[in-house]
């Protein structure tokens, strides 16, 4: 609550769900104006529910960004899909977002496997809504380029399913139609006192996100060599009396075979990864940071309960 009383203030929870990759965290990060969850070229990056804190007018839109829905074939899987559901149906709006150039690739012959696997992911998330009664605002992201006809058609197609009160159609990356979604979600933010104070725009352990800015310096890196096998725990967050921190993390890999690409010739791949990640918590902390990596491999860490507790996330999901 913040210190200063305002009868007119709203707080409440937006919850962005979507197939992997549909541009969740982006348009979190374009709503908050800051960074909040991790951006990379690789799908389902996001692993737990991000609480970014946006402001608009006297509401305050504490903004779940949930990890991609898809079919689960994993443990991990399971957990982030049960942590996505979870974060929308405890939300007072839901916002579909659906990535709109893939969406319409998929339907044609120019469409790649990954085009029909969100397509087919959309489709799960649909039938779920119906099958709660659950009507949600339908948002089409990544619209930059497309035909106004085009998108109609689509946004007609999607509307026809009954799940959806309405539709924006918005590019989270250039923010072309995001102030209007923005203003829509502090519509339906439920009357009462602001859950944070104004200058916050995220709630997430400081040591959870170093390890998650780390992990997307990983996957920048090495995104071409390194499946999702990979894992960043931090391990140690020490304040020093001289007011710099000290981060000893570490990164989990499945095989002996991944611990190389991580750490590349002469160290190189891992100093890199060091030293951006570094560079962001030195601002993001505004203090000194000294980091240190080091990987190791565990076939099982997708099975250590630490972890799971670490992101929030429910081992026996």
């Amino acid at each position: 609550m913040t210190d200063t009383e305002n009868p007119n203030q709203h707080a409440g929870f937006a919850a962005i769900i979507g197939a992997p990759n549909a541009g969740k965290s982006t348009l979190v990060n374009r709503l908050t104006g800051s960074k909040v969850s991790i951006v990379t070229q690789k799908v389902q990056t996001t692993r737990f529910p991000v609480r970014g804190i946006a402001i608009e007018g006297d509401a305050q839109i504490v903004l779940v960004d949930t990890p991609g829905i898809f079919t689960p074939r994993r443990r991990l899987d399971r957990a982030m899909v049960a942590s996505a559901w979870g974060g929308a149906q405890d939300a007072d709006v839901v916002v579909h977002l659906i990535d709109a150039a893939s969406h319409i690739a998929s339907e044609g012959k120019d469409g790649t496997p990954a085009d029909r696997r969100s397509a087919e992911d959309t489709e799960t998330i649909i039938a779920n809504l119906k099958a709660t009664g659950q009507q949600v605002i339908l948002a089409l992201n990544k619209i930059d380029g497309m035909r106004r006809d085009t998108l109609l058609a689509l946004s007609q197609q999607l509307f026809e399913t009954g799940v959806y009160s309405e539709v924006y159609m918005i590019s989270a990356l250039s923010g072309d139609g995001v102030d209007d979604l923005k203003q829509r979600l502090a519509r339906g933010m439920p009357k009462g006192h602001w859950l944070y104070p104004e200058d916050q725009s995220a709630d997430v352990p400081i040591r959870v996100l170093a390890a998650e800015i780390t992990r997307e310096k990983l996957y920048l890196r090495v995104h071409e060599e390194l499946p999702y096998s990979a894992a960043v725990e931090t391990t140690a967050f020490d304040e020093k009396p001289d007011g710099s921190v000290r981060i000893e993390q570490t990164v989990y890999v499945e095989r002996e075979s991944q611990r190389p690409i991580i750490i590349g010739k002469g160290g190189q791949t891992l100093k890199w990864i060091g030293q951006k990640s570094r560079e962001e918590l030195t601002l993001l902390l505004d203090r000194q940071v000294h980091l240190f990596v080091t990987v190791k491999v565990d076939p099982k860490w997708q099975d250590s309960k630490a972890l799971y507790a670490q992101f929030g996330l429910d081992f026996n999901a």
